[in-house]
């Protein structure tokens, strides 16, 4: 009789199955599993160098030669450790992936508390980011501008060039999944690393100031403090990249033979190569031929020759498409999820179409509105992207590895965790006093 039970049982269970894997398809990270190691490579690129990389120099001339060379190097060496140990949990259990970082969360905190930890943290960086990547779009559209029509031309209002850059992603926002982002992502990676050349190039060419001065920007003892707290959350920006790491490792297929992370960690190490390619140079170069006197942008330093400055602005515009999109395609999973297992939509188009459009329309307003998010850099990059690249790996890693006390593996998690506590305490305290003196002049809508 129980087996009868159990048998009449069965349809309907395999029905909700089906019904459960359907949606699961449908849903943005799952959709796909057919990317290769390149895909990791690019991918990770767009994910991790920003037009932030522009701002390194001037993030140098916070924090000095010393401490500045101190800090890009282990924050290169930390977030790529941490990197290897998101790639390597993403299959720990045998037969199941952990596709979303909160479902990591979930598996090691427990079912809501990890909810809890990881979603504020994963949504304030993405949604942040978008929001930047808004400002910058349209920044770098109105350099272009006015670099090609040096000052014959009609003043422009930033808001405008905000709007036409939110045009293209209420686009590209309909293509369906990572994969379907691929060559955007591309595009966008080869142009990340053509500005950041351009940048170090131009500057090596113009080659050191006469009276280049290497001492901290500040004059003031207050304004050196939380000008180097300031620069500490630009850098921890920097290293931003970890958030999508599991999404776009869902995109590989994986079986017990050729496990998902070798392909991952393959195209990671790439991705990192390149990173350091974009980053120290330009870094280093450009504070080396400058000093303190370089600004928030390397390329307005520089201005000349005109041509490649308006091509590097180019290049910003093309890079941050792809970034938006890659940083935004969790978001819209998390939507989508939302609506179709919790508010119970059925998935469709519409929905899809409804959805995406508000989130672009959502980010385009908030960077309208306060352009001087760009300010909000080192404020995030301590409080939120600090803890999600820098030491919530390494929390988790002891958590379900439980390493030997005094190891090797557990005194490099703790320091990796007390570094990234002190970006997390340290970098919003500069962003924070940075951004009020920035709001106290700033008029609504310019």
């Amino acid at each position: 009789m129980g087996t009868q039970e159990r048998d009449s049982h069965s349809p309907a269970r395999d029905v909700r199955i089906e019904q459960e894997k359907s949606l699961e398809d449908w849903l943005p990270i799952n959709a796909s599993r057919n990317a290769k190691w390149w895909y990791s490579a690019f991918h990770n690129v767009t994910a991790m160098v920003g037009a932030g990389v522009l701002g390194l120099p001037y993030a140098m001339s916070e924090l000095g030669w010393g401490p500045g060379i101190a800090v890009m190097i282990l924050s290169w060496v930390i977030t790529l450790y941490t990197l290897w140990q998101m790639v390597e949990m993403h299959e720990m259990v045998p037969g199941k992936r952990f596709d979303r970082y909160h479902e990591l969360g979930q598996h090691v905190f427990g079912e809501k508390l990890g909810l809890w930890i990881v979603v504020p943290q994963q949504l304030a960086v993405e949604v942040s980011l978008n929001i930047i990547y808004m400002v910058t779009g349209g920044q770098s559209l109105q350099k272009f501008h006015d670099v090609i029509c040096n000052g014959k031309c009609k003043h422009i209002k930033l808001s405008y060039f905000i709007m036409i850059f939110a045009s293209v992603h209420f686009v590209l926002s309909q293509l369906p999944n990572f994969n379907s982002i691929s060559g955007v992502s591309l595009a966008a990676a080869i142009m990340s690393l053509g500005y950041s050349t351009i940048a170090w190039g131009a500057s090596v060419k113009k080659g050191k100031e006469a009276n280049v001065d290497y001492d901290l920007r500040a004059t003031t003892t207050t304004g050196k403090v939380f000008g180097f707290l300031g620069g500490l959350g630009n850098v921890a920006f920097a290293y931003s990249g970890h958030n999508v790491v599991l999404e776009i490792q869902a995109t590989i297929p994986s079986t017990p033979e050729k496990p998902s992370k070798k392909p991952m960690w393959k195209g990671a190490l790439v991705a990192y190569i390149i990173v350091a390619m974009c980053y120290f140079p330009v870094t280093f170069v450009g504070y080396w031929a400058f000093g303190n006197s370089v600004d928030d942008d390397i390329l307005v330093t520089l201005s000349k020759p005109k041509w490649l400055i308006a091509l590097a602005n180019m290049m910003v515009v093309v890079h941050v498409i792809g970034s938006y999109q890659v940083y935004a395609m969790p978001v819209f999973d998390m939507i989508e999820t939302l609506l179709v297992k919790k508010l119970r939509f059925r998935p469709s188009l519409m929905l899809r179409l409804i959805a995406r459009t508000v989130y672009v329309a959502f980010t385009m307003f908030v960077g309208i509105t306060i352009p001087f998010f760009g300010g909000l850099l080192s404020f995030f990059g301590g409080l939120a992207y600090a803890p999600t690249s820098y030491f919530l790996p390494c929390i988790m890693w002891l958590a379900v590895y439980k390493p030997k006390r005094f190891s090797l593996s557990w005194f490099t998690n703790w320091i990796c965790i007390v570094i990234g506590v002190l970006l997390l305490v340290l970098g919003p305290i500069g962003g924070l006093r940075q951004i009020i003196l920035k709001a106290s002049t700033y008029k609504f809508y310019q």
